[in-house]
Order: C-alpha cells, then structure tokens, then sequence
C-alpha cells in the first residue's frame, strides 16, 4: 500500500491536478496552517479554489490543522534560513531543532486513528503542503512517523 505527498511550488496548475489524478488519489490531506499562498502563480491552492477543484475530480478533502507546525515551530525554521542564508523556496532540508520541536509538540501526541481509518477503507491519500522538496516539509516528517506505525506502507513523493 502506497501513501503519497505533494508539494506545490514548481508545479502548474494541470501538473499538480494532473499528478492526483494519475496517481489515483481519492483523499488528500491539507496539513498546512494557512490555506493561502501569496500571488497569482499557486492561487489554485487557495483553500476555496481547491477544494471546489478537488470535488470536480471526485477528491476528498479534509484539512488536517492539528499537523500543520505552529507559528513558533515555523519560526525556528525560518531562523535557520536565515542564518544559513538560505531561501524558504530554495531550503533541501529541514533543521535538526525544526525536526525535533515538532515531533515533540505535534507527532507525540497526535492520534493517527482517521488517517489510518482512511486507508483500511481502500482510499488512496496525499499530503499536501507547499514546498517542492519533501526533506524540506513536514509532510516528510508525518509520513516518516505514519510507516514507523505501518512499516508495510510506501512513501511516494509527487
């Protein structure tokens, strides 16, 4: 069994629907904080947008804000940035305090209960979050904890 993340940045618009799609996702997972990106290039991920484009493709949709890192925990991240002089856009991976403060604030405690549910029940999932690389989302670092739960579970990074 597969489980899929997607990130939007370097994506158009038909790539990333397309990228569902062809992958049979039939329930994706919001995990970010904010469900808006600045600027016309992503405005398809705009929560309202989105979530009308997911039902014309037979998507479910569930935001998942209790996975999204916290304004402080994104914080941290973005004092790494900045002292490695490193674009938010242009980061590889995340920082080691970034790794640590949300698995000890967020996935400690988080029950994955509806994310396994949805799979039992033959759904194909995705995260989704912003950032093209995975090692630089958190949505690496979930789907790490999910097949530390479930190691017969696959990762694939769309």
């Amino acid at each position: 069994m597969k489980i899929y993340t997607i990130g939007v940045y370097g994506k158009s618009e038909e790539e990333f629907f397309s990228s569902l799609i062809n992958n049979g996702i039939t329930c994706f997972f919001d995990i970010r904080q904010r469900r808006g990106v600045r600027g016309a290039k992503y405005k398809f991920v705009n929560s309202n947008y989105l979530q009308k484009k997911l039902v014309d493709i037979n998507i479910g949709y569930k935001h998942l804000k209790h996975l999204a890192p916290t304004s402080a925990i994104r914080e941290v991240q973005k004092n790494q940035d900045i002292s490695s002089n490193i674009k938010k856009r242009d980061r590889g991976l995340l920082s080691n305090d970034f790794c640590c403060l949300y698995q000890k604030e967020i996935l400690d405690d988080y029950n994955f209960s509806e994310e396994f549910t949805a799979i039992e029940q033959g759904e194909s999932i995705a995260f989704f979050c912003v950032e093209q690389e995975h090692n630089a989302c958190h949505r690496s670092l979930v789907t790490k904890n999910i097949t530390g739960m479930d190691s017969s579970l696959e990762v694939v990074h769309l």
